[in-house]
């Protein structure tokens, strides 16, 4: 849920990277965080758990504009992907208003990809948020491995295993290289302010 500070005139809003561990949700965050200037970005705070980590900080997205004459301030957190910490999921899912899927392009991770957009629908659910509702993106990252000696699932599988239903935006990418990444975060940012600009005209 998009938060008001007048004292700033502000509105806040919160895009969430989810995915399965290991796909590339922290190292999204990173690249957008080294390549943005010191003057439209907060501080990152990273909160450690065992081979997983959650990550957030905040930004304010010049070129966006304004809702009802305040600014927009947009806060970007990952969650840990690991099934032991769902937990932790839920709670960092709590109020979100666009949310980035981060899929692993290794074949391995084929159905770890399945088992978290599931995951992340259910969580929803249970927070009376409706996945075909909400502003979403799929990123399919790791591109960058498809010359090399790793199989790689091919973008027709992910769009099949992935979007065939939800039929939402979505982007090849290499969050270490940061193809994609920017073209990610601006069509999720565009989603996720035209949606809390619709709630609160409608308040």
């Amino acid at each position: 849920m998009s938060f008001i500070d007048l004292s700033k005139n502000e509105v806040q809003c919160k895009i969430v990277f989810y995915g399965p561990g290991r796909g590339g949700k922290t190292t999204n965050l990173l690249y957008l965080h080294q390549a943005m200037t010191d003057s439209v970005r907060g501080k990152m705070v990273t909160i450690d758990t065992k081979g997983d980590r959650t990550l957030f900080f905040d930004f304010l997205p010049l070129a966006l504009g304004q809702i009802q004459g305040l600014s927009i301030k947009i806060q970007l957190y990952t969650v840990p992907g690991q099934v032991m910490y769902n937990a932790t999921r839920k709670l960092v899912l709590k109020g979100v208003d666009g949310i980035v899927f981060v899929a692993d392009s290794l074949k391995v991770q084929k159905e770890k990809n399945v088992e978290s957009l599931e995951n992340l629908r259910q969580n929803l659910a249970e927070d009376n948020v409706d996945i075909n509702e909400i502003p979403l993106v799929l990123q399919y990252n790791k591109r960058d491995l498809g010359g090399s000696n790793i199989p790689i699932l091919s973008v027709e599988e992910m769009q099949e295993d992935l979007n065939k239903e939800l039929q939402v935006p979505w982007f090849s990418g290499s969050a270490l290289k940061g193809d994609g990444v920017f073209e990610t975060l601006r069509e999720i940012s565009k989603g996720t302010v035209k949606y809390v600009s619709r709630k609160l005209l409608s308040r």
